[in-house]
């Protein structure tokens, strides 16, 4: 039987549903995990999932202390909130969380901590207790009404949508967020409202821990092939996830969804009938959608989506679906889409430079490149775009991430890509994998070429390799769309350094967005 205990702004005192254990599968028995009392320490506070976590705990009062050599404004964040950063990760840094303290650290790592860390090793030698990061998620959301968003594509979106039209009709929500929330400035934010909002990443399997009050799923594919080996090992995983949320709202326009899952309430923005919720574009346009809101099958108003995209309208309408079951009158959610933004990464547009619109996208999977090229299309064709000025042609950048996806969707790939008036294919990035042998960015190139033989096909060996081949194969007007989840945000630094050899006339400097 889930328990609850007494409420306090919103949280309650035992928040821990799962017990401590440093694997992310590890589904134990109910046990409370957060002590008020007992330290904790994040072995890489700066990830994006750890930082979110650390300050958070902060801000009600744990005493919080992390470990990240990589200094940034993360890390600066996170020490104005109260937590102790250490820069390096040391036996030295475990010995100086222990000093001063009545009871034991608890010690909190993510699938990126390697075993051979020496912090982590260190802990394991002193016997501190050792949790995976989906736990304290786990502890946080088991203890509060919340809303978790999972899915292959768009929860990040969707659950930094759903926080941001909380926070806009004064609704107060903490948020655990893969992504930077323009709103917050932030990936997480403690409030002192009813609900959490928090994205359930489905890569590592540790979502099956969550008992949230709202569960979201906004589609299903295959992805993240080095844990699941297959598609039904990952279908089996969100119905775990679905049969723990107390109500389970989900995307009706997804095949496998429709086929697999008996949600308590569907959306779709395809049609009406049977839904739930629903939205009917009336207008799409290449700086947004204008479309019609339905509840139980009757329009109720029309609202206007500053984000074009079909993808971002089917986000858009989780979201609102989602405040509509916490309550959230429609007049009030119509009047805060019109404001909404997209979490970093996520179509980012980085600035002007020599001319071209450039920007930053977290598409990584070919469902997410094809939707993204999608989108940029429909701005060059409709002459109507988000950016400051509508592009003339597109050029897509994409870096392969990871040796065993590349394998997987070589031809989604490629078939995305075709999309564009121009493709570089950056160095493939491993993210740890070991190579497989025929799996380069040169095999995707030549994929490209096959598919589309008019199309000019670039590969370049590294970013800085691949700013030169922008600089030389763009043109002013062309809008560079950068995608992956890997190294390739850093094209825009590059650029910024890129000189063109004294033959080929002035240097090219990269000019930002506030310039």
């Amino acid at each position: 039987m889930r328990k609850r205990a007494a409420s306090r702004k919103g949280f309650r005192a035992v928040v821990g549903l799962i017990s401590c254990s440093p694997d992310p599968d590890l589904e134990l028995p109910l046990a409370p995990l957060l002590d008020r009392h007992q330290p904790l320490h994040f072995i890489g506070v700066g990830g994006i999932g750890m930082s979110a976590l650390a300050g958070i705990l902060a801000e009600r009062g744990f005493a919080v202390s992390g470990s990240d050599p990589r200094d940034n404004a993360v890390l600066d964040r996170l020490r104005r909130v109260g937590v102790r950063v250490f820069l390096e990760q040391s036996a030295a840094t475990v010995a100086a969380i222990r000093s001063g303290t009545s009871m034991a650290p608890q010690v909190v790592i993510s699938s990126a901590i390697p075993e051979t860390n020496p912090e982590l090793v260190e802990a394991r030698r002193l016997g501190l207790a050792i949790c995976h990061r989906s736990d304290v998620l786990a502890a946080l959301i088991n203890g509060q009404a919340s809303i978790a968003v999972a899915g292959s594509h768009g929860k990040t979106t969707t659950s930094t949508l759903i926080a941001t039209l909380l926070a806009a009709t004064q609704h107060d929500p903490t948020a655990v967020i893969g992504g930077i929330v323009p709103a917050f400035g932030s990936n997480g934010r403690h409030g002192e409202g009813r609900l959490l909002v928090a994205e359930a990443d489905e890569s590592d399997g540790s979502l099956v821990k969550f008992r949230s009050s709202l569960g979201v799923l906004t589609n299903v594919e295959l992805d993240h092939t080095d844990h699941y080996p297959d598609l039904e090992a990952l279908i089996t995983t969100l119905q775990r996830f679905a049969g723990n949320s107390e109500r389970l709202l989900a995307n009706r326009d997804c095949p496998i969804l429709r086929e697999r899952f008996k949600p308590a309430h569907w959306w779709s923005i395809e049609t009406t009938k049977g839904m739930s919720f629903a939205a009917m574009a009336r207008e799409e346009r290449g700086d947004g959608t204008v479309a019609d809101f339905y509840e139980d099958g009757k329009a109720v108003g029309s609202f206007e989506l500053p984000l074009p995209g079909r993808h971002n309208l089917s986000n858009a309408v989780a979201a609102m679906a989602a405040c509509r079951l916490e309550g959230v009158s429609f007049a009030e959610l119509r009047q805060a889409v019109a404001n909404l933004q997209t979490p970093g990464r996520r179509f980012d547009f980085r600035g002007l430079w020599e001319g071209r619109l450039v920007v930053d996208d977290y598409a990584h999977h070919p469902s997410e490149v094809a939707a993204t090229l999608a989108m940029a299309r429909l701005m060059v064709d409709s002459g109507r775009s988000s950016l400051p000025v509508p592009p003339r042609r597109l050029v897509a950048v994409f870096q392969p991430h990871r040796y065993s996806r590349t394998a997987q969707f070589l031809e989604g790939f490629a078939l995305a890509l075709t999309q564009a008036d121009s493709v570089l294919i950056a160095p493939l990035y491993a993210a740890g994998e070991a190579p497989i042998p025929g799996v380069t960015s040169a095999a995707m190139a030549q994929a490209v070429r096959e598919l589309a033989p008019g199309l000019p096909v670039l590969v370049a060996d590294s970013l800085e390799e691949l700013a030169s081949q922008v600089a030389l194969a763009s043109r002013e007007g062309d809008l560079v769309l950068a995608m992956g989840a890997g190294d390739v945000n850093g094209l825009w630094d590059c650029l910024g350094q890129w000189q063109q050899a004294p033959d080929q006339g002035k240097s090219a400097r990269a000019r930002p967005l506030a310039a």
